[in-house]
């Protein structure tokens, strides 16, 4: 028997504080997860805070961009890469891949999907 994956919509902010192009570090319980409104594309998404790589929190603070139209993020540090997508490593080496949560906007609120336990 395959289980759905249940989530639970937490409000994260209002849409005005996260910058235009840019990420804000958002805490629900124990996580921190990395909340980016790519608004050149209209899109918006979130990840583990963590970057695998070096175990550092910084990927909120990453540049966004993107690689052969794949979303992606690059730690401010090291540069590795990732899809907003999916949290695949996008730079070529085993580094480890990112934790991805949904995203939903409503009147002007951010709410991000988290797996209950």
């Amino acid at each position: 028997m395959i289980q759905e994956k249940v989530l639970t919509w937490f409000l994260a902010c209002k849409t005005s504080d996260v910058p235009e192009n840019g990420g804000v570090c958002v805490k629900f319980q124990d996580e921190q997860i990395a909340l980016f409104n790519f608004s050149r594309r209209k899109e918006w998404y979130a990840t583990q805070n963590m970057c695998p790589h070096r175990m550092q929190m910084a990927l909120s603070r990453g540049m966004i961009g993107t690689q052969n139209g794949e979303p992606k993020v690059a730690c401010p540090f090291h540069k590795k890469t990732f899809s907003l997508n999916t949290g695949k490593c996008l730079s070529g080496d085993d580094c480890g891949d990112l934790k991805t949560y949904p995203v939903k906007i409503e009147n002007d609120r951010v709410y991000i999907g988290v797996e209950n336990d």
